[in-house]
This record gives C-alpha cells, sequence and structure tokens, in this order.
C-alpha cells in the first residue's frame, strides 16, 4: 500500500512538473516587455559577477562561453555570442534566470534562490560580456 502510494505522488508531481515544463519552454511572451531597473554601473556589473560565479559558472562556465553538458543536460550555451535562442531582451535574460528555461535546456529556476535585484545585476554583467550585442 505505501509504495502505490509513494507512486501516485510521485506520477502526480511529475505530471504537474511536465505540464509547467511544457509552458515554460514557450517563453514567457511578456517578458520582452520588461525593463531593466537596475542601470548598468560598476558596481552592478561586479555584484553579477560574483553571482555568475556562484550560479552560473558551474554550467556556463567560468568566462561564460559555454559548459560542457553531460549525459543528463546538453551544454550551456554560450553567453558572450549573439546566438540567444530564449530571448535577449533585459526583461528575457531576467525571466529565463528566474524562472529556468525547460525542457530544452533544461536551466533550471533560480527565483528561490537569487532575489530580482541580484538577477538584475546578473544581467548587466551577462551583458557586459557580450562580444556582438544581441538584439534588445
Amino acid at each position: 500500500m505505501r509504495a502505490s502510494l509513494w507512486s501516485a505522488c510521485f506520477v502526480g508531481v511529475a505530471l504537474a512538473f511536465c505540464t509547467t515544463v511544457g509552458m515554460r519552454a514557450q517563453g514567457n511572451p511578456e517578458a520582452a516587455k520588461v525593463k531593466n531597473p537596475t542601470p548598468s554601473s560598476a558596481e552592478s556589473i561586479e555584484s553579477g559577477r560574483v553571482a555568475f560565479q556562484r550560479y552560473c559558472a558551474p554550467c556556463h562556465g567560468k568566462t561564460a562561453e559555454g559548459g560542457p553538458g553531460n549525459d543528463l543536460i546538453p551544454a550551456a550555451p554560450n553567453l558572450t555570442d549573439a546566438k540567444w535562442e530564449h530571448g535577449s531582451t533585459d526583461g528575457e535574460i531576467f525571466d529565463n534566470i528566474k524562472n529556468g528555461v525547460q525542457p530544452d535546456l533544461n536551466m533550471v529556476p533560480f527565483g528561490s534562490m537569487i532575489k530580482d535585484p541580484d538577477i538584475w545585476n546578473l544581467v548587466n554583467y551577462i551583458r557586459s560580456l557580450a562580444k556582438e550585442k544581441p538584439a534588445n
């Protein structure tokens, strides 16, 4: 009885997760309209750099030029180039960090770990790394 209860719980959680993930894979069309409230300053960029090294570098690499990936996930994309498949505006980047990009990139949501002002600092830092400016 206990095993079937756990199985039912697991299936329910998995279905709820997959439904949410499916919706997130489509992106948030409203995110492109959101403007960055944090001016890009040396202080904001440095704060974003610190957060990037803590939260993002394990997947995207220390220089943000992409991660190695593994058997479970694809390589994390290069954040210094002009190719932005999941949105290139500040609002879209913020949304990707806060809410994740699933299932195609398996990027988990960081909204429960990183406060919104710190996510905006991350956006400013990532923007500072761009070798080519993505469309904004």
